[in-house]
């Protein structure tokens, strides 16, 4: 399955999440601070979807109240809730 989600109070513009029978296969965000998201992608990779939930919500970046890594939590939260 394939997450496309447009995240809300953040840089980055869009996320495209792929999941198989629960595991993180592959994240693409576009726009954002770029070598941070990579590095996040990459750490996710491989990772179940719940552990990822459990490690990236509610992380905030500066004033905002939310964050790419929290984006990405909520997207994947998204998707279970489906």
């Amino acid at each position: 399955m394939t997450i496309d989600y447009i995240p809300k109070g953040v840089c980055s513009r869009r996320m495209l999440i792929d999941v198989e029978d629960g595991i993180v296969k592959n994240v693409s965000i576009t726009g954002g601070c770029n070598g941070n998201l990579k590095g996040i992608s990459a750490l996710v990779t491989g990772m179940k979807v719940e552990d990822v939930i459990d490690k990236l919500e509610n992380i905030e970046c500066g004033m905002k109240g939310t964050s790419c890594p929290d984006q990405l939590a909520k997207a994947l939260r998204q998707s279970l809730d489906k």
